[in-house]
């Protein structure tokens, strides 16, 4: 059962109602919202506006973060530490930052991050007079742009062995100040990418984006006081750490341990061990991933930032959804690596794979321990990968990225979804339509693949396969992984089918990064989810009754979101 806001026994400490406090909850997210939603119509690659590879939340002037889109997890979960990189460069009212360093406030060089101080004009339901500007919070848009620079196009190479390989690299640095555009930053950064006319677009539409939170915030101080709606960000906050720490105490105090593997970093093949030990104490969890691999030659760190996001997603993941998601569902969790391994590399190490790929075997690592305290909830291994498929020409005509989906894992009572993102991600797929209009691709093949969730009695979700055939000379480069370690099942429940990669036909390596002639056909086969339970308890009659009484399966359901 969940519970809303409106069922508090009494006011907020910062005086708000509980009815007035829901209201503010929601016009928040839906700023929040509105901003995502004027980022993807107001991009130009099909990167953000068909896949919707961005995400958009608001701060506090802390820093503290009061409320996001529901975009991509490990984006979110990332994003306070480029709020934390941009105070230590004292921001002013009409400044915008970018940044994309992922040794400071970064994920990786292709996740570019705009961070805008909010300081609306307006007196709210303030008696004294308001002589300048404050500050009162930080709009903040992320998105993938498609191409970033580096030894490969689109940024994304599978041999990178240092950052400066990888692209563009740019701490926080003012790309509007005082509310005027610096255009010598934004031609450096349009100098050092592929595509620049696509680039200065998506940027472009991110500063829209941000501009969109203060005229929303503005107009949010007018219906309800400048006062009220500062107090509502420490409300929320309050809120949401007071449930998150009681869906904490609701588990069993304990330590938890697993350990899970990387299929080799694209400089070696040899697997590398992501150990963690998750400690419920009360109402707080800490996650210590001590005895976690070091630092690697190849691109598969992930900074401490992209670790913790993927905790924080799990804990989410475990504890009731109707929880307002910001900075107070953090608090209670602690998240610890150590300085030079995997998951908290020191510069210049290569982090592009890190993002994508380690943070999904994070995910699944996590999912692991905590099941020794919650069972129920955590369901088979998903895909655990996000299939990063990236062809590009040298001479920077055209760009292409994508993530492929995969199985889901089956759960305590259902089956998994078919060919869905599962993880850290949360992007759709690029329309073949769009996909053949604006790049010289043509789509072969995109189907489900047959039977390639494991069995049990709740079966996993299937894999896909996509095959393009490239139409002009190009690069290609595939991150991808559980092509050798299969999806696990749990409770019974066989492992999912791993996923492959080829290449014309022949089967490649997990990690590749190759340059191919027009006409090559590229493959890539996703894995399948887990399976929950044991194969012979599946009982048939019981799903063909739901059928019958109009129920749906995942599998319509997911057809019909796709369709």
């Amino acid at each position: 059962m969940t519970r809303d806001t409106t069922d508090a026994e009494s006011d907020s400490d910062d005086g708000i109602d509980p009815v007035t406090l829901e209201v503010l909850r929601n016009q928040l997210e839906s700023v929040a919202e509105e901003m995502g939603q004027t980022l993807i119509r107001g991009a130009y690659s099909p990167n953000i506006k068909e896949r919707r590879d961005c995400s958009t939340a608001l701060f506090d002037a802390e820093g503290r973060m009061i409320a996001q889109a529901e975009h991509i997890p490990v984006h979110l979960g990332a994003m306070p530490a480029a709020v934390d990189a941009v105070l230590e460069y004292d921001p002013k009212p009409g400044d915008v930052f970018v940044l994309n360093d992922p040794f400071t406030g970064g994920t990786h060089l292709p996740d570019v991050t705009m961070v805008s101080p909010i300081a609306p004009e307006g007196n709210g339901d303030r008696e004294e007079a308001i002589e300048e500007p404050e500050i009162v919070g930080f709009a903040v848009s992320r998105a993938h742009h498609a191409d970033v620079g580096g030894m490969t196009p689109g940024s994304m190479p599978a041999g990178a062995q240092e950052i400066y390989q990888e692209g563009l690299r740019l701490p926080p640095t003012r790309l509007v100040e005082g509310g005027e555009r610096r255009e010598e930053v934004q031609s450096l950064i349009l100098a050092n990418v592929r595509n620049p006319t696509e680039r200065r677009a998506d940027l472009r539409a991110q500063l829209a984006a941000n501009e969109r939170a203060e005229t929303r915030l503005a107009a949010l101080f007018d219906e309800h006081g400048r006062d009220t709606v500062v107090s509502g960000f420490d409300a929320v906050i309050d809120y949401s750490r007071e449930r998150i720490a009681e869906e904490i105490r609701a588990l069993p105090d304990g330590t938890y341990e697993a350990t899970d593997l990387l299929e080799g970093d694209g400089i070696t093949d040899e697997d590398i061990e992501i150990r963690v030990s998750v400690t419920v104490d009360g109402d707080v969890i800490d996650v210590d991933f001590s005895g976690t691999a070091g630092q690697l030659e190849g691109n598969l760190n992930a900074p401490i930032a992209v670790a913790k996001s993927a905790v924080y997603f799990v804990v989410r993941c475990l504890t009731d959804p109707e929880i307002p998601p910001n900075h107070g569902c953090y608090e209670p969790v602690s998240v610890h690596a150590p300085e030079g391994s995997l998951l908290n590399p020191n510069s210049p190490a290569a982090v592009v794979g890190g993002n994508v790929e380690t943070s999904q075997r994070v995910t699944d690592v996590v999912f692991t321990a905590l099941a020794g305290a919650a069972p129920e909830r955590v369901p088979a291994q998903g895909q655990g990968t996000m299939n990063n498929l990236t062809i590009g020409a040298r001479d920077g005509s055209f760009t292409y990225y994508e993530t492929i989906g995969g199985g889901f894992g089956a759960r305590a009572g259902r089956d998994g979804m078919d060919g869905v993102q599962v993880g850290m991600t949360n992007t759709l797929n690029t329309p073949i339509e769009s996909l053949e209009t604006e790049y010289p691709l043509r789509v072969e093949r995109y189907a489900l693949r047959p039977d390639s969730g494991g069995e049990g009695r709740f079966r996993g979700g299937l894999g896909l396969e996509r095959t393009v055939t490239v139409e002009a000379d190009a690069t290609v480069s595939l991150l991808t992984e559980r092509r050798r370690h299969a999806p696990k099942g749990v409770a019974g429940g066989r492992n999912g089918d791993t996923g492959e990669n080829l290449i014309d036909g022949e089967s490649v390596p997990a990690k590749t990064t190759v340059d191919v002639a027009a006409g090559t056909r590229v493959s890539v086969r996703t894995p399948g989810g887990g399976g929950h339970g044991e194969p012979d308890e599946r009982d048939e009659a019981a799903l063909e009754a739901d059928r019958s009484a109009g129920k749906r399966t995942d599998s319509n359901e997911n057809a019909e979101r796709s369709g």
